[in-house]
């Protein structure tokens, strides 16, 4: 069976892949939005991680057919009352500049100590089905941000982000170790019950 992952992040799409292989989970094909034929897709005007990520799975589902998963994650810094939040990819202002934001957010936290830069990854994770299934899930990572970067794995603000009880970010451990420790890793285990469900049907 097929599962859309409706994303064209590689590194997403290579994440989900992992999890679902490292958990056993048989009889289950993810795709990405790269794979099906192009569909018009609502902007992430949702103020929640939940809104947006089940918005983009029923734009998916209705588009395709295919049992389709979503996410909306970002960072949320205790400092600037859990901003970024869901603007995480366009904090500078245009979407995906993964530098500009990384840039613009130690910028902001320069005058910041460092007993007060809390902040935790947030991934929300949403399913939709046949047989009107929907299913929304969280995860979230805890850490710090670092004054400066640091690793070259991972994406977007990995290399600032030191998880609780690592002494390196997240952009320096390797994929498995991200797997298993990361927000997006954690929600989509919440969704295994879930896929393993339609994996049997």
């Amino acid at each position: 069976m097929k599962i859309l992952l409706a994303s064209r992040n590689a590194k997403k799409l290579g994440e989900l892949r992992r999890i679902l292989v490292s958990e056993g989970l048989a009889g289950l094909e993810v795709v990405g939005l790269d794979d099906v034929p192009e569909f018009p897709e609502a902007p992430e005007t949702d103020p929640t991680f939940e809104g947006n990520a089940l918005a983009k799975a029923r734009d998916a589902f209705a588009a395709t057919g295919l049992a389709s998963v979503a996410d909306d994650s970002g960072i949320a810094v205790d400092a600037l009352n859990g901003m970024p939040g869901v603007l995480s990819a366009r904090w500078s202002g245009a979407h995906g500049n993964d530098l500009a934001n990384l840039e613009l957010l130690l910028g902001q936290l320069r005058d910041v100590p460092d007993e007060r830069r809390g902040a935790a990854f947030v991934c929300t994770a949403a399913l939709v089905a046949p047989g009107g299934v929907e299913t929304v899930v969280r995860g979230e990572w805890r850490g710090t941000i670092r004054r400066e970067p640091a690793g070259a794995n991972g994406f977007g603000y990995d290399p600032i982000f030191q998880p609780e009880g690592c002494e390196v970010t997240s952009a320096e451990l390797s994929p498995a170790e991200k797997d298993e420790l990361s927000h997006r890793g954690r929600a989509l285990r919440l969704l295994l019950p879930h896929l393993r469900e339609l994996a049997q049907r």
